[in-house]
């Protein structure tokens, strides 16, 4: 029986848990939630491709829904990996308040 590498073993399961729950963030919301955060939500840097992150992540209940997706560059989202937002953010020593009140308003603004 063949050795399944970690990286292969790790993507059989998150491929399950993107299956087992119901994604509904459209192309349109995440538009808009780029061209509102202007930017990494977390860093700020606007010189990076973004990503899409998870605030409370897929291996643990999170979805793709609008109110669940930040724009990340690639540095932030490799370095929260799993963790929820506010574990995160506090970790690196973030202004946690100062996201979670941008975010709150730029929900405001996309779900208009």
């Amino acid at each position: 029986m063949p050795t399944r590498s970690r990286a292969a073993t790790h993507a059989r399961r998150r491929k399950r848990r993107m299956a087992k729950v119901e994604h509904d963030l459209t192309e349109l919301q995440w538009d808009a939630l780029v061209a509102t955060w202007a930017g990494c939500a977390y860093c700020g840097a606007t010189d990076r491709a973004l990503q899409k992150d998870c605030m409370l992540p897929i291996s643990r209940g999170g979805r793709y829904t609008v109110t669940n997706v930040v724009p990340a560059c690639g540095s932030c989202n490799a370095s929260k990996c799993n963790t929820e937002v506010t574990t995160w953010l506090r970790r690196k020593k973030l202004d946690e308040g100062r996201f979670l009140l941008r975010q709150a308003e730029i929900l405001g603004l996309v779900l208009r």
